[in-house]
């Protein structure tokens, strides 16, 4: 006695017939053809600091400029604390899948794991490198009353008064903390730390000249210089910037190997399937290409870098090892 087919049944063969028949033509869903993205899943960009910042809002724009081309959604979550390493804890715990990716930068990567002891993620075992997104320049800032005019000056003045001057920073362990250590060392200068709650109430103080001097991010510093409140000495990029032609680089100051740039970049939890990253960073690249895009970082200060997910874990070992020795021979320790 033969049972009629159910609707199940028919729709199961039926798709095997369907399926089959598209094999012998040489034709696979795209999806399964390119094998290289979790089609239909919605992917979260987590931001490990809070909303308003340059990560955060550079993210954000990115995050929609490459939902369309992926045929999915991005949402943006922001988890701040622990100077960003509790969004990277987060990450580096997701399913290796493409769809969680840590949208973040230089301090939970590459320097807040040499201060804060032992964390619950490895800054570079535990994560797949996507793309570096962009770098952010500092410049060594003095008040324009101060009687620095060179970095020879600074240094100088320091060498003939030990440990009278002093230089703000954002906070201890922070990139512009460990520019001033990384000053120390190469020098033998002995300088004052300052550490404040945050980049702008250094660089207030700094104009107001309760410190001697400062590293400060490039979008922050350029106004005031621009309207003479400060005097550049140097700018910590390889290069010198585009609107500071005449401002040396450290290096060109007489400070070799002093290049110091705040990355941003995108990882993904470590075990991401290469197909999956190299996807991603296709569609990264794509949109640092955007002109709202490269209208949006030179208002934020941030010169777009890309480039191949190798180039991203270089950079990352690198500076790692750089600030590893600096935190290490300062005695550096979190607060």
């Amino acid at each position: 006695m033969h049972l009629p087919r159910t609707p199940r049944a028919v729709s199961r063969r039926a798709f095997t017939t369907f399926a089959a028949a598209t094999v012998a033509a040489g034709i696979v869903p795209p999806a399964f053809a390119q094998g290289d993205w979790p089609a239909g899943k919605t992917i979260t960009w987590v931001v490990p600091y809070p909303p308003g910042g340059s990560t955060d809002v550079l993210g954000r724009n990115l995050a929609q400029r490459i939902a369309g081309p992926l045929g999915t959604t991005v949402i943006v979550d922001n988890k701040a604390g622990a100077t960003g390493t509790i969004g990277a804890a987060y990450v580096a715990k997701a399913a290796p899948d493409g769809t969680t990716l840590l949208g973040t930068s230089i301090g939970p990567q590459a320097i807040a794991p040499h201060l804060m002891g032992k964390l619950p993620y490895d800054p570079i075992a535990g994560f797949a490198p996507v793309v570096t997104i962009g770098t952010i320049p500092h410049i060594l800032v003095v008040g324009a009353n101060q009687p620095f005019k060179t970095v020879a000056d600074l240094i100088a003045a320091a060498k003939k008064a030990p440990g009278t001057l002093a230089y703000a920073s954002g906070g201890n362990g922070t990139v512009l903390h460990m520019q001033g250590e990384l000053l120390k060392q190469q020098t033998g200068l002995q300088l004052n730390h300052i550490p404040y709650k945050g980049d702008t109430p250094a660089l207030q103080d700094t104009l107001g000249e309760q410190v001697n001097f400062m590293f400060a991010p490039a979008a922050a510093a350029l106004p005031h210089i621009q309207s003479g409140k400060l005097r550049a000495l140097a700018v910590t990029s390889a290069a010198r910037l585009k609107s500071l032609p005449t401002v040396p680089t450290m290096g060109e100051a007489g400070l070799k190997d002093f290049v110091v740039e705040q990355w941003q970049a995108v990882f993904a939890p470590a075990g991401t399937p290469q197909p999956v990253v190299q996807r991603l960073n296709r569609e990264i690249n794509t949109a640092l290409k955007d002109p709202t895009v490269v209208a949006l970082a030179e208002k934020l200060g941030v010169t777009l870098v890309g480039g191949t997910p190798q180039q991203l874990g270089d950079l990352q070992k690198s500076d790692s090892a750089k600030w590893a020795r600096v935190i290490r021979d300062g005695n550096i320790k979190a607060e």
